[in-house]
C-alpha cells in the first residue's frame, strides 16, 4: 500500500518542489495553494459541461493544466530556479499569448449584458465564477510574494491574471446557454 503521508508536515512546515521547505502559512504557499484551489474548482466545472460542450472541456483541462506549470513554479524557492524547465515547471511568454486567444475567441462569441454579471445563471457558469475569484486571490497572493520574496518568471503575473480573464470569458459563454440570464435584452447567439 502506497502512503500519502509523510508526517514531515505535522510541524506546520511544507517542502518546496525545489528549495527547502517552508511554513505551510507562507506566502509561496499560499499563492501555489490558491491555484491548487483553482484547478480543483476548473475540474468541477469541467465535470459539469455537457457532451456538445467538448471544446471548452478541452480548454478547461489546457487551463488546469497551465496552472500546475504556474503552481510548480511558485513552489520553486527563487535560489532554485535554473531548475524550472520552460513549459513545464516555468510559465512561458506564449501561455498568457494562448489564454488572450482564448478569451478573444469565447468573447467573440458572447454579447455582454449592460451591467456587472452576477454569477449563478447555470451551475457551469457559476463554477467558472468560482474558480475566476479564487485565480484573483492566487494573482493577489503572488504579487505579494513578488513584492516580498520575487518570482522566477516575469511572465507568471500576465499569465495569472489572462487565467482568472479566460475563466470569466469561459462563465459567460457558458451564460449564453441560459436564456433567463438574457431575458428581455438582445443576445447574440453564440457561434459555434
Amino acid at each position: 500500500m502506497t502512503r500519502i503521508y509523510t508526517r514531515k508536515g505535522d510541524d506546520g512546515t511544507t517542502s518546496l518542489w525545489y528549495g527547502g521547505r517552508v511554513a505551510k502559512s507562507d506566502l509561496r504557499t499560499e499563492a501555489y495553494g490558491a491555484l491548487d484551489e483553482a484547478a480543483s474548482a476548473l475540474g468541477v466545472a469541467r465535470s459539469l459541461c455537457r457532451p456538445d460542450e467538448a471544446e471548452l472541456a478541452a480548454d478547461i483541462l489546457r487551463l488546469q493544466d497551465d496552472l500546475f506549470i504556474a503552481g510548480a513554479e511558485l513552489a520553486t524557492a527563487p535560489e532554485a530556479a535554473g531548475r524550472l524547465v520552460e513549459g513545464v515547471s516555468r510559465v512561458t511568454e506564449e501561455m498568457a499569448a494562448e489564454l488572450e486567444e482564448l478569451i478573444d475567441r469565447y468573447m467573440d462569441r458572447v454579447e455582454l449584458p449592460p451591467k456587472f454579471v452576477i454569477p449563478g445563471g447555470g451551475p457551469l457558469s457559476a463554477q467558472l465564477d468560482v474558480a475566476r475569484a479564487v485565480l484573483r486571490r492566487g494573482e493577489r497572493r503572488t504579487v505579494a510574494l513578488a513584492r516580498a520574496d520575487g518570482l522566477a518568471s516575469p511572465q507568471l503575473l500576465r499569465f495569472l491574471n489572462r487565467a482568472s480573464d479566460a475563466a470569466y470569458a469561459m462563465a459567460r459563454f457558458a451564460d449564453t446557454d441560459d436564456p433567463e440570464l438574457f431575458a428581455g435584452r438582445e443576445r447574440r447567439e453564440p457561434k459555434r
